[in-house]
This record gives C-alpha cells, sequence and structure tokens, in this order.
C-alpha cells in the first residue's frame, strides 16, 4: 500500500512566507486512490504554499502517462500538464464545497494535499484519449481498418441522399396538394 503520509505539509512550523514542495508520482499513487487506467506514468509535481493568514496553494503538474489509445487501443504516452489554484481558510469545521476555497477547522496542524494532486491530474486528462498517429493518418491497426470498413460515409452499400423512399414520396405529394 502506498503511503499518502509523504503529501502531508505541516504548516504549524513553517514561517509566513512562500514555500516549495517538490513531488514525483508514479502509478503506485494512483492505486493509493482505486485507479488503475494507466499503463505507466511519470508526473512531476510542483506546489508553491504561501502561508498568510490563510493559505494560498498554487499546483502545477508536468509529465508523461502511457494510456491506451480510445480508437486503436495502442499505448501512448500523453503529455500532461496542469494547474490547480487553491485558497484555504480556517473555521469552525471542515469544508470543501468551494472548488477554488478550503475551509479546515482551526486545530489542524497539516494538510494532506494528495486528493488535490489526483484530481488535477485526472482532470488534465482529455477526455477523448487519440493517439497522435490516428490523428495525423499513419497509424497501421486492425482496430482502424475495422472502423473503415464499418464506417457508414466509406461504405458503397448505402443509399445515396437522392433515393428516397417511395411512401414518403407519395405523402410529400399529398401535403404539397394539401398546401395549395
Amino acid at each position: 500500500m502506498f503511503n499518502l503520509k509523504q503529501f502531508n505539509v505541516p504548516f504549524v512550523g513553517l514561517k509566513q512566507g512562500v514555500h516549495s514542495f517538490e513531488y514525483e508520482i508514479g502509478n503506485t499513487f494512483f492505486e493509493a486512490f482505486g485507479f488503475n487506467d494507466f499503463n505507466s506514468s511519470h508526473l512531476k509535481v510542483h506546489l508553491t504554499f504561501d502561508k498568510k493568514n490563510h493559505f494560498e496553494l498554487d499546483f502545477r503538474v508536468t509529465g508523461h502517462i502511457n494510456i491506451d489509445c480510445d480508437l486503436s487501443l495502442e499505448p501512448f504516452d500523453l503529455k500532461i500538464k496542469g494547474h490547480l489554484p487553491l485558497i484555504v481558510k480556517f473555521g469552525q469545521e471542515y469544508n470543501d464545497d468551494n472548488d477554488e476555497i478550503l475551509i479546515i477547522p482551526y486545530d489542524y496542524y497539516e494538510l494532506n494535499v494528495s486528493q488535490f494532486i489526483y484530481e488535477l491530474v485526472i482532470l488534465s486528462i482529455p477526455v477523448k484519449k487519440i493517439h497522435p498517429k490516428v490523428v495525423d493518418g499513419s497509424m497501421k491497426s486492425e482496430a482502424l481498418k475495422k472502423f473503415k470498413e464499418l464506417d457508414i460515409k466509406n461504405n458503397s452499400s448505402t443509399k445515396k441522399e437522392d433515393d428516397i423512399d417511395p411512401r414518403w414520396e407519395k405523402l410529400k405529394h399529398l401535403m404539397i396538394e394539401k398546401n395549395k
């Protein structure tokens, strides 16, 4: 089991001002959240922690993940780049209802940032993950050949747009005669 305690930021001992934290994460990090969709991953997270009477956190992630293409099912490296600003304030009880402001109780002495890093990476992945060779047309795979065979536009047995079902043609004439 991956230990997420390394993502605890003990803010009680930090002086006022800007502090930097660096994290390198891979698949074991995501497995701790029950997420196993990546073949492999190598990401660097830079956290800027500005301590004032509240905290201003700025997460930046860069790196790549190896993931399967949604069309060809071929694995490829997808570059990841993301940014997440977060303001942390103190209050009576924990409240994360707002995406940009987190309220933590006064008795907290550290903040675990692993959930924010996880969400940042997951939200930095595009909805459609398409291999670059599919985009530029240089991919050769059995799945893409089958897609082309089944493509309605390329299928020669489909009807032409000019061919109209005779029943609809008769109904069309009835409507024209009715409107005269």
